[in-house]
Formats: C-alpha cells, structure tokens, sequence
C-alpha cells in the first residue's frame, strides 16, 4: 500500500509529466509561429539595455507573470516557466510536493529590470507556483537600474534585438556602407549567422581574387553578392506577404538555416535565393486551396497541364544576375547512350562553368545503393572532374516524370537523352498510346524548366540556330531564350514562321521587331507554309542548323491527344539538340 508521502511524490510526479508535455507543445507551436518561447537570459539584457547600480528592495509580492527571465537556468523553462527538461523531475516534484505538505516555499531572490523580474534562485518554485495557477509569488528583490524603460506591456524581445542589430551595425558598419540597408531581425540571436557568413564571404573573396580584402569590401560584398540577390528574389515572389510578422532579414536566416537540410534531403548544394523561388512557388501553390487539389488529384498524370508559360522565366531573371542557365539537371538512366550524351552537356557547361546536377531514379530503396548505381554515380563524377565540371549526383526512389519534375524546381535546365523516340504506326501516324506513355512527352508537359533534348548521337556545338516561331506564350519564352544566347554566344540566327490559320506573317516581323530592340539585327528571317513540322525540319536542313529552340505544346494536353502535336515530330526527326521552352 502506498503511503501518504508516496502517494503525494507520484501526484506531483504526474503534475511535471503534464507540466512537460505542455513545455513541449509551447516550444513547437513557438516555432512555428516564428516566435521564441525562451526565458530571457539576465547577463544579455543588462548587457545590451546597459544596467547600472542595483538596489536592494526587500520582500514582496511580485506578479508571476511579469518574471520573463533567469540568472542561470535561462535555459531550462520556457517563457511561461514551464520546465523543458526530463531531468528536472525529481527537484520540481519536491517542491511541489512541499507546497502539498503545508511546508510552504521561501521566498525567491529576483533581480527587478524596469518593471519585469530575472529570477537568482527559485526557478522551480515559480515553474510549481505558476502551474498551481497563483498570481504572485513573495520574492525578496534587488533594483537594477537601467537608461532604457522597460515595461510590462513591452516586448523585451524586441528591445534586445534592436541593441543587438546595433551592435551589428556598430560591428560591421553597413549602415554607412549601404545606407539604404535594413537588417533588423526578430530573431534576437541570429545576428552571429549573418557575421558568420560575412566572413566565409571573405575568405571565399580572397582565395577567388588572390589578395586579402578589407572587412569594409567583405561586407560591402556579402551584402551585394550574398545577402541582396536573394531579398530581389523574396521580394519579387511577394513571399514576405505570407509571413506578415516577420522581417526581410528574419526570411533570410530561415532560408540560411533550412538550406543544410534541403542539401541533405536533395543530394546537391543549393542556394539560397533557389530555395526563396521554391518556397514562393510552393506557398502559391497551397493558397489554390481544396479546389486546386481536388483538380490536380483527380487529373492522370499523362493529362496534366503543368506550369503556365512564362513562370520558369519569373524564378531565374529575379534571382540569376550573371546567367540564365548555370545548373543543369542531368537525368541518368545508366545506359550506355548516356555517356556520349553527358559528354555533350559536359562541352556546353565548359562555356560558363555551368554546375551538373546528375539523378537517377530507381523504382525501389534496395536498388539505390546496389553496385550498378554506384558505377553511375562514379562514372558520373570522373567524366565532370575530368573536364573541370562542377558535378554533383543524387538518386531517389520514385517514378521517373514525378522525381524529375519535383526536383527540376532546383535547376535552370533539365537535360534528358532520347534514347527511345515516339514511334509511328500504320501509315506513319503517330500511336496514341504511345505518346500518351511516352515518359518524354509527360515531361514536356509537366516539368516547370525548359528540357534540352538530346538525341543518341547528337553533338552540341550551338553555333547555327533555328528558332520556330508561331507567336504563341510558349514560343515567346522561345524567343527571350533565344535572343539571350544569341547576345551572349556568337552565333547564326534563324527564325522560321509557319503560315496557319491561326500564324501569319505578322509573327515573323514581331520576332524581328523584338531582336531589333535587343541590337539583333544579323538574324534570317523565314516565312513557311504548313505543314508545321515538316516545314521546320525543311528549313533547318537549308540552313545547316545544329540546334532547335521552340515552345512546348501548343495545345491542352487533352486536345493534344487527339490533333497531335509539332513537338511529336520534330522530337522524332530532328537530329539535333533540341531546347524546349515552356
């Protein structure tokens, strides 16, 4: 039988069990409100608000809710004195099993700041008082002085960050250098991540340039190079419009902090203002509510319509200043056409010191890691290293389309091999069950990059171009596309119309008229009549062209099915690489 002191201990043993699981649920909820649910620690508030000389007060009753802090055991209750660690147990029980026994509590030593209190010794006793639901609690307090107020009704946080981003400026004086600058955070404790960073900055600088920098220039370049492409980013996308509470700075510590995480999930490295265009896409995305879902879960996949044009150009203009394409996505089956294929890709990310992004997909988790996938992977890596090419490889369990088009978000470019064309039957026409299976075409649909298509064989040299054009939003971002490389690379341009009931020649002057705009004037114009098709190939074959860009579908996948489709033949016939915009 249990006696009447066991059977107190097991009640306030049940008490802290409770009193844990509520710690627990207010840390995760803190969290993902952005907030903190941390004591304040003493030494950082006096230190930062500039406390002067203290006073003895005595004994009194103190409000329990205006205790926000600790001396010492800051760490071990949360802001509502809650206690966040198992091991407290014995100690919390005692005191709460005091307070049942009549024998009261001693009153608690406490440092009083403006008109809040740090507890000095006691700590548990608030946590038992608090939880008992008491108001006040006897304390015995000394008076700190300090120059700024600090109120009940304040936010201590608040007051700590803004001499903390003080601090930070005083540090590195971006405030002088960059004056229009606004750093201010929420997160009290973060500043050290934007020094920290500020530094590997520097250090990057200086092995780059070959001679030490200023900490003037290192922040003056973290701040231009680092830190402001991704608020271009996160303002263009409009993301802070979600996160009403947080600042532009707060949004970049997150993005810093989840970035290693990503890294670890994908298998590459990323950066940060690739993960501020995901998170915006992602977040729009969830705002298209039950509606949206409904559609995208009950659509095949063959039949989904994947991006809207144009959306892919809207990530890379806001966050890419240098070039539009700077990481590939390299989809690899391991068959031996994927060699020569990679070679190809490899001479064309030579130009720019592009990065690689090698997958491969395999159905299931036991033949990730077997000896075949390691071949892939090592074969991968040698033939990048070899040529100087930044490579890095993951592979994922999942359905090919589905993993590709996830992880294409990543990259600027998604390069797939054709290794296995659409086929053709009775009479040349094109099987519809064969391009409704075809893992090319699902892709051409759905993935929210621009594919470059690499025929068996094909080699990339990218010197003679030919662009169709038939006006459409696809075929815009054709020639946006089209016009970039054509400013950055010297080479031939030729832009082919096809005259339909829908196209006219007024198509062909638009093209010209926009190249005219951007100074290109040395480009080939050609007005053709359909068939489509037929007429593109005709004419990269007059004009030797060794490269095709075009849009994408020009119909809803649905009526594709049925009318068929340009892309269909030219990815057929056209020996070529092939860059497909969307």
């Amino acid at each position: 039988m249990l006696t009447p002191d066991r059977l107190r201990h097991e009640a306030a043993i049940n008490d802290f069990k409770r009193a844990r699981k509520k710690a627990a649920f207010q840390q995760v909820m803190a969290r993902l409100r952005g907030e903190s649910a941390d004591l304040l620690a003493y030494e950082d508030v006096c230190r930062h608000l500039k406390a002067a000389d203290a006073v003895t007060q005595g004994v009194q009753e103190i409000p329990l809710d205006a205790i926000v802090g600790s001396v010492g055991r800051y760490k071990d209750f949360t802001r509502d004195f809650l206690p966040k660690h198992d091991s407290d147990v014995e100690r919390w029980a005692r005191v709460r099993t005091a307070v049942m026994d009549m024998t009261g509590m001693p009153p608690i030593d406490v440092y009083k700041v403006g008109e809040v209190y740090f507890v000095i010794d006691g700590n548990h006793r608030v946590s038992v008082a608090r939880e008992l639901g008491a108001k006040t609690i006897t304390a015995r307090v000394t008076e700190v002085k300090i120059r700024v107020p600090l109120l009940p009704d304040d936010d201590p946080d608040e007051i700590i960050c803004k001499a903390r981003y003080a601090e930070f400026l005083e540090q590195t004086n971006l405030n002088e250098l960059r004056p229009d600058a606004d750093l201010y955070m929420t997160f009290c404790g973060h500043y050290r991540v934007l020094l920290a960073q500020i530094e590997v900055h520097k250090q990057q600088c200086e092995a780059a340039i070959g001679h030490s920098l200023s900490y003037a220039e290192a922040v003056s370049r973290w701040y231009d190079e680092v830190y402001l492409p991704v608020m271009r980013m996160v303002r263009a996308q409009g993301i802070l419009h979600y996160f009403p509470e947080r600042t532009e700075a707060d949004f970049y510590v997150l993005l810093s902090e989840q970035r290693e995480h990503l890294e670890e999930s994908l298998g590459w490295e990323i950066d940060l203002d690739e993960a501020a265009s995901v998170l915006a896409a992602a977040e729009q995305k969830r705002l298209q509510g039950l509606g949206g879902w409904l559609r995208q879960a009950l659509t095949p996949p063959e039949l989904a319509d994947g991006p809207e044009p144009g959306q892919w150009r809207k990530f890379q203009t806001g966050r890419r200043l240098d070039r539009l394409f700077a990481d590939y996505l390299v989809a690899l089956s391991g068959r031996e056409e994927n060699w020569p294929m990679l070679a190809q890709v490899i001479r064309l990310a030579q130009r720019d010191a592009d990065r690689l992004l090698g997958l491969h997909v395999v159905a299931d988790s036991t033949k990730a890691s077997n000896k075949r996938v390691r071949a892939i992977e090592e074969r991968f890596l040698q033939m990048c290293a070899e040529a100087d090419v930044t490579g890095e490889f993951a592979v994922e369990v999942g359905e090919v389309v589905e993993t590709i088009t996830r992880r294409a978000v990543w990259a600027d470019l998604v390069v797939l091999g054709l290794e296995n064309r659409p086929g053709k039957g009775p009479g040349g026409a094109v099987r519809p069950s064969t391009r409704l299976g075809n893992r090319t075409m699902q892709m051409i649909q759905r993935c929210p990059r621009p594919i470059l298509a690499m025929p068996t064989g094909a080699e990339c040299v990218l010197d003679r171009v030919l662009l169709a054009y038939d006006g459409s939003p696809k075929a815009d971002e054709a020639l946006f596309v089209a016009t970039y490389l054509k400013l950055r690379w010297p080479l031939e341009l030729v832009v082919v119309t096809v005259e339909t009931e829908y196209t006219t020649p007024a198509e062909l002057e638009q093209a010209r008229a926009y190249l005219a705009d951007y100074g290109i004037t040395d480009v080939t114009l050609v007005l053709r009549q359909k068939p489509i098709a037929q007429a593109v190939l005709d004419t990269a074959v007059t004009h030797q062209s060794n490269f095709l860009i075009m849009g994408g579908f020009g119909f809803r996948p649905v009526k594709h099915l049925v009318l068929g489709s340009t892309v269909d033949d030219i990815l057929r016939h056209f020996p070529h690489p092939m860059l497909i915009c969307r």
